[in-house]
This record gives structure tokens, sequence and C-alpha cells, in this order.
């Protein structure tokens, strides 16, 4: 039985504290399989995302050049979410996912500020009893995470103001490339 860990998030754009994330859940053993899946439609977020779903899953793509060879064979852009048509529901997807590893064990990547909302979350029960959760650490929100792997203090928002270092090379010439966020 496979461990394939779900890490969903909105992802306007991926930053390396997202790819410090992947690196520790696969050298770690932790999992076996990551799919990175760009949100589509986020219910829980105060605000669209800036970059386009399309945009969101190119920069994904591109953040995987980013990573060690031997993580981003185990790592794949899943685009179930941006493909689907209304909100992006995580029991949604883990279902699917389910549906495409019946015999492997599924696992739900969150930050301890998306853990900390769960019961909120669109038939929350359900998707407890379908998942393990790894959980980790935000630096800038406390909780109580059940993986440390020191993560990074990264901000998408960062990003999204200019300081393109705290992206990938890849990611960062997207950004220029498409002309999004600062670098406008």
């Amino acid at each position: 039985m496979a461990k394939i860990a779900i890490y969903g998030g909105t992802f306007d754009p991926i930053h390396l504290g997202h790819l410090h994330v992947i690196k520790e859940i696969i050298s770690q053993g932790i999992a076996d399989r990551i799919l990175l899946v760009p949100a589509g439609q986020p219910r829980l977020r105060d605000q669209e995302p800036i970059a386009t779903g399309q945009d969101r899953r190119a920069m994904c793509q591109a953040a995987l050049k980013d990573l060690p060879v031997e993580v981003a064979g185990k790592v794949e852009v899943n685009p179930i979410e941006i493909l689907r048509e209304g909100p992006s529901y995580s029991i949604d997807t883990v279902e699917a996912v389910a549906q495409t590893y019946p015999d492997d064990q599924i696992l739900l990547i969150l930050g301890t500020d998306a853990f900390s909302k769960i019961a909120d979350w669109h038939r929350s029960t359900e998707l407890q009893d379908m998942v393990d959760f790894i959980v980790i650490d935000r630096p800038d929100f406390p909780g109580s995470p059940n993986l440390d792997i020191n993560a990074l203090n990264v901000s998408a928002t960062a990003v999204r103001a200019g300081e393109f270092e705290k992206t990938s090379p890849h990611v960062a010439a997207y950004i220029k490339e498409h002309n999004l966020y600062a670098s406008k």
C-alpha cells in the first residue's frame, strides 16, 4: 500500500515554503507520492486568487523543475480542482483520488492555519474519516503540527509584492514572462 499525499492550496504563487514541505515529506518517507492540487474556486478564503487557474497550474509545473530529480519524480501536478466547475471542496478531490488509488492510503497535507478550520470544511466528518492528516507548522500561525519540518516563513503575498527570490527560479521566470503580480 502506497502513501499518496494530496497537497492542495491556492499556490498564488507556489513558493520556497511549499517546495520545502514537498522535499521534507518525500525525503523523510512520509509519503510515497505527492499530488500537488491548485485550488479552483477556494471557499474558505477572503479573496479570489489573483493568477488564473491555468497560470497557477503552470507555476506549479515550473516549480517541479527546481526540485531535486529524486523528489520531483514523486510529485505530480493534478489539475482536478482547476478543471472542475464550481467551488473546490477537498472531499470531492479526496474521493476522486481514492478512486484512482483504491488500495492506497490517502494523506492530506495542511498548514496549522488550515487545520484549525477543519470543522468548517464541507463534509468535514467524512473527510476526516477518509484521510490521515499531515499538519505542518506555519511560522506565522501557531498551532499543533504533527510534523515539524522547520517550515520556512515565506508567504505568497511577499512574492506577489515582488520578492521573487522567495520562489523558485523557474516560477520567478514564469511570473516575469507572463507579467503577473508586481512584475507588471
